[in-house]
């Protein structure tokens, strides 16, 4: 299948197609003993999700685990329905996020103030899993993936309050999830994810460095795919956090609104990215996987607790 990529170690990348789009939301299988799948991507994503699990080999009840980084809907949307094709896999989440997975209804009804009628076109719904199917991680947890190897868990909130890294031990890989921003291969781009209501820098930057304390060998990007030159990405997305940290400010100091303040960072920033400087379908897709909007509107909810 052209969505899916073996990335070595028994890793492999499945394209999710979020909202029919390629390149914007990957889900990692871990094919070991234990086979693992790591982000489930959107609800409408979910039978692309399947038949990609199909074609290498991993049918109804081969799926030991589920695991998400948090529980968004381009990361965990998919986890009901794909609940329910595989009976016998575990779901893995951190605490804070269980109570959502096993009932969606207040994310789901938090997502649609947010989304409005492009929820259904980019995520679908959420469905429900049974609380029973459900593993509640604390600030460290362990997934067995069969033969000694070890998928571990790592709270790293700042992003949001129920984000966890994921470190295989046998590869060293690294699923940071959004917590180390968004990433573009085409272009080599990197760009926060800073959304309300969780957002808060220093939690962020103290992720950051956790993630560099694990001394991974490569970092898998949910946003998107694989990075092997860790310590370099590390370091630009804290910078990247401190950048769009600071135009924010400055633009809360001189009492600017919302669009206004949306406005000026994207115009400040915009020479960081060569993605804005390419076509235009180069360009949504950038935006779409780390929304000025929502990037400034989660700093100013940070500033505004902590500042006022």
């Amino acid at each position: 299948m052209d969505n899916i990529t073996a990335l070595g170690g028994d890793v492999y990348e499945i394209d999710t197609r979020m909202a029919g789009y390629s390149g914007i939301t990957a889900g990692y299988l871990i094919l070991g003993d234990r086979p693992c799948l790591v982000e489930t991507g959107t609800s409408t994503s979910a039978p692309v999700v399947r038949d990609a699990l199909a074609s290498l080999g991993v049918g109804p009840a081969d799926l030991a685990t589920i695991a998400v980084t948090h529980i968004h809907l381009d990361h965990a949307g998919g986890v009901g329905d794909l609940a329910g094709f595989y009976p016998d896999a575990e779901i893995v989440v951190h605490e804070k996020g269980a109570r959502h997975l096993a009932d969606p209804a207040k994310l789901m009804a938090s997502a649609r103030m947010v989304w409005g009628d492009k929820l259904d076109t980019l995520f679908g719904e959420l469905s429900p899993t049974e609380a029973s199917r459900i593993r509640a991680l604390g600030d460290t947890g362990t997934i067995d993936l069969g033969n000694g190897r070890t998928l571990s868990s790592h709270h790293s909130p700042g992003h949001a309050k129920h984000h966890v890294g994921l470190i295989d031990s046998g590869t060293g890989d690294l699923y940071v999830g959004d917590a180390a921003g968004v990433y573009l291969p085409e272009t080599g781009d990197l760009r926060p994810a800073t959304p309300p209501p969780d957002f808060d820098l220093r939690t962020a930057l103290d992720s950051i460095a956790l993630f560099r304390a694990l001394g991974p060998q490569r970092l898998l990007f949910s946003h998107y795919g694989p990075v092997t030159d860790v310590e370099e990405i590390l370091g630009r997305s804290a910078e990247e956090l401190r950048v769009w940290v600071d135009l924010t400010r400055q633009a809360r100091a001189q009492a600017m609104d919302l669009d206004h303040a949306v406005a000026m960072v994207r115009e400040r920033t915009r020479d960081r990215y060569a993605a804005l400087k390419a076509d235009e379908a180069t360009a949504e897709q950038f935006e779409l996987l780390s929304g000025a909007p929502s990037n400034v509107a989660g700093i100013l909810h940070w500033l505004d607790r902590t500042e006022s």
